[in-house]
């Protein structure tokens, strides 16, 4: 017979931990009584974090005595009290292995439905002294789950626990967890999962995410595709010599460089929208810089293009603009990047500002190469005639299209700009233009640009009703970070570690332009790249939700700890990997 053996509640508090405050209510404590249990929660218990807990369908977290006992003897402890595990209510019985998402139970007068398996957390770690555990909890299968409150009612330690239905397809929350977080997943178990009302939102994006893989994979118009998406390899490892045969002033501030393998070997032709990495050496006795381009030109196995924006103050730009000549040579890492065009035959609009119109340009030379017969939008921002790079390219391309549309804004337009010649309105390309141009929502969008750009048009979008699922953007420079519950920090710019500098291999961390040397002190890299500022997403740090998954541009890594699912081919877990040789990652 199940039953609820303890009522465990906490309130959220802020928990100092490697130099940080972190906030979490993962410390809960055994209660006496009848409490009453919300829709939300039950009475006086809260969450840190409520963007990875609480919440409708995380209302109640649920874990078993028999998985406790197991613990004890997997770990070696006999300091595990009700509430270790963060959970709201310790029973008896409700194995994972044999309760299914959806089943409904009565506790008490309450009624509850299951939604999910416990989603992976750092914090579980801190709180049992043992950073590996939000891993060994997928890897052993004893996740614990979560309930939705169906009817709110009081509950007590020693109420018998008393199925009410099973939930439809039968999958067990250890199936459902595994599914999400180890190998081996296959399409019809993603399928039944999503048929199971009772899943939550969040676990329904995610299989819905992994059943759109096959679909991604197909989308690519070559093999040199090495993304989180496809799992498929980069074209080659590391580094290749490319030699410059063509080099194209497109703007007062932007050039392009045709490059060509050095090294007879052939290449593979470029997704629409991918970037490489570029090492380039404007010395021979300085650094190398590492900077990571898009691929501006159309579908070829004979060269890529790439486009480079001269900045103020940029080394990589003005190397680029005055140093490079026809017959240099560079070194390029394969093309990789989800940010890919993806299959169909409905609308697609290609929206960038600056130079940001780099990877969608490739997409907008993908379908004039196919000669594609959707409806196309190109809507592009720029400063000026100077600045408005490709513009002859773009007109010419879009004429041989029969279904395209274009509409260029100029921010502050020169006395020479031609109004309905060079640009179609003053201005900066903003999101309430968009309905005013009469796009379609049930496009697909494509989005690169400045950071502010991409903000104001991402939110912009969704505010007038397109669907999440078709919104693709690339931002430029690192990424934003995610590291769930830690409390906000005055941004720093990336910097070499304040420590002792070590004298292990050489990490580069290739958007940052940071090459820093390993010191053995660092327990994995995500660490390193902690101590240099260098924004990074994580949410386990055990190798098991992917959040920190990366490309691994070059050079060769171990894991501390094998990871319960690997990362794609060409990329790396950061939250516990060491590098073992010299190495160039994407952060």
């Amino acid at each position: 017979m199940a039953r609820l053996l303890s009522l465990n509640v906490g309130l959220p508090r802020d928990v100092a931990w490697q130099g940080r405050t972190v906030r979490t209510a993962i410390w809960k404590a055994p209660v006496q009584g009848r409490r009453m249990v919300r829709r939300l929660n039950v009475d006086g218990d809260g969450q840190g974090d409520l963007a990875g807990h609480g919440g409708e369908h995380r209302a109640v977290f649920v874990y078993q005595r028999e998985s406790y006992r197991y613990w004890e003897s997997q770990l070696g402890r006999a300091d595990l009290t009700c509430g270790q595990f963060g959970e709201n209510f310790t029973v008896q019985g409700l194995g994972d292995d044999q309760v299914c998402i959806g089943d409904r139970y009565r506790v008490g007068n309450a009624v509850f439905e299951v939604t999910q398996p416990r989603v992976t957390c750092y914090r579980l770690g801190i709180r049992m002294n043992e950073p590996q555990m939000p891993a060994l909890l997928v890897s052993h299968d004893r996740p614990g789950f979560y309930f939705r409150v169906i009817a709110e009612g009081e509950v007590e330690a020693g109420d018998e626990i008393v199925r009410l239905t099973r939930g439809p397809e039968a999958m067990t929350v250890a199936e459902v967890n595994a599914l999400l977080y180890k190998p081996g997943r296959c399409t019809d178990r993603l399928e039944r999962a999503l048929r199971i009302p009772a899943l939550s939102v969040g676990w329904r994006s995610s299989f819905a995410a992994l059943l759109e893989q096959p679909r991604n994979e197909s989308a690519a118009t070559g093999d040199a595709a090495g993304d989180e998406a496809t799992g498929r390899a980069p074209a080659w490892a590391g580094f290749r010599p490319m030699r410059v045969t063509g080099k194209v002033r497109e703007s007062n501030d932007v050039t392009s460089l045709a490059l060509e393998p050095a090294d007879g070997r052939p290449l593979a032709a470029g997704r629409p929208g991918q970037f490489a990495v570029l090492r380039l050496r404007p010395a021979p006795d300085a650094s190398p810089l590492l900077r990571s381009y898009s691929l501006s030109g159309g579908p070829t196995e004979a060269r890529y293009r790439i486009s480079v924006k001269r900045n103020k103050g940029g080394a990589a730009g003005a190397y680029v603009a005055d140093g490079v000549r026809v017959g240099d040579i560079v070194e390029m890492a394969a093309p990789r990047g989800s940010f890919t065009l993806q299959p169909g035959d409905g609308p697609i609009v290609l929206l960038s500002a600056g130079i940001g119109a780099t990877p969608v340009l490739a997409m907008l030379l993908t379908l004039a190469a196919a000669k594609s017969r959707r409806e196309i939008w190109w809507l592009h921002g720029a400063r000026d005639r100077e600045e408005h790079a490709f513009a002859d390219e773009v007109r010419t391309v879009l004429k041989a299209l029969p279904h395209a549309h274009s509409h260029i804004r100029y921010s502050a337009p020169g006395a020479g700009d031609r109004p309905g010649v060079d640009f179609d309105a003053p201005g900066r390309l903003i999101a309430p233009a968009l309905a005013e141009l009469g796009l379609p929502r049930d496009a697909d969008f494509y989005l690169c640009g400045p950071a502010a750009f991409m903000a104001d048009m991402s939110a912009g979008l969704a505010g007038w009703g397109v669907a999440a699922g078709r919104i693709h953007s690339e931002n430029f420079g690192t990424g934003p970070s995610l590291t769930p519950g830690i409390a906000v920090a005055p941004g720093r710019r990336p910097h070499l570690p304040t420590a002792t500098a070590g004298s292990g291999p050489l990490v580069s961390f290739a958007r940052s332009g940071l090459n820093v040397r390993w010191d053995p002190s660092y327990q994995s890299l995500l660490e390193l790249a902690e101590a240099c500022d260098v924004p990074v997403r994580w949410s386990c740090r055990s190798g098991v939700c992917h959040n920190c998954e990366t490309a691994l541009v070059s050079g060769a890594i171990g894991y501390r700890l094998e990871p319960v699912d690997p990362p794609a081919a060409g990329n790396v877990l950061i939250c516990c990997s060491q590098p073992q040789a010299d190495i160039v990652i994407d952060l």
